[in-house]
């Protein structure tokens, strides 16, 4: 996705913390403004400001391409100030019954209340990496880190786990999935390897099984460890 815009005047800046104040919960969320520059916004992309943004980017996108996809929820977002705020949104739609995310970029002028879709594409396939899961690279904290149970990529890891789960058991009765308890992910480059506790149901019974899921690079999932959690 294309990135960046040409430094504005001062004005800018201020019109971006009047925008920033109008806002209850952003300084909590967000790094300190830098004019031109990208700020993360770990844990902003869970408020209802930019809920809506994403929800706008899919009915604009619907709008301008005569699409069907129907939003979910917002991922990631980071925002830099120019004229205005420019947002980057990674966000998951559902299209023709499947989960995808896609990458995109909202410009908001709050003074004229002016919004405007001005990229909307999907995520190229090799972007599965650590920010993708909500995971910062951290020299001092490599390995396992724990993830939202419910991104779609744990979500996609624990529903192979269940089918592996169903083809291993002598049941007629099927596995289903009730709850993922817990999540935790380890990134290398394009590949990623999930640690999870899943709670499942057979008929009235419930059962809780610890899982080791890697996904390769071309995105298929092999089951590395399966064992019953008794606790």
């Amino acid at each position: 996705m294309r990135r960046g815009s040409p430094m504005l005047p001062l004005l800018t800046f201020f019109f971006f913390i009047a925008f920033c104040g109008s806002m209850e919960d952003s300084s909590e969320y967000c790094e300190a403004p830098l004019v031109g520059g990208i700020s993360d916004c770990e844990g902003f992309e869970n408020s209802l400001e930019i809920q809506d943004l994403g929800r706008f980017a899919v009915n604009e996108h619907n709008t301008k391409q005569n699409a069907l996809l129907e939003f979910t929820r917002v991922v990631k977002a980071q925002q830099q100030i120019v004229e205005g705020v420019l947002y980057y949104l990674t966000l998951e739609a559902i299209d023709a019954g499947q989960k995808k995310i896609y990458d995109a970029q909202v410009w908001v002028r709050v003074w004229l209340n002016f919004k405007e879709l001005t990229d909307f594409e999907p995520a190229a396939a090799s972007s599965f990496t650590s920010a993708y899961l909500g995971l910062k690279k951290d020299v001092h904290k490599p390995g396992w880190q724990s993830v939202p149970t419910q991104d779609p990529q744990v979500q996609d890891a624990a529903d192979y786990a269940l089918k592996s789960i169903q083809q291993r058991s002598n049941s007629l009765v099927p596995y289903e999935l009730h709850e993922v308890v817990d999540a935790k992910a380890e990134v290398i480059d394009d590949s990623a390897k999930f640690n999870l506790v899943l709670k499942v149901k057979r008929g009235e019974k419930e059962e809780k099984f610890k899982v080791k899921v890697h996904k390769n690079n071309e995105g298929g999932f092999h089951l590395n460890q399966l064992e019953q959690d008794n606790s």
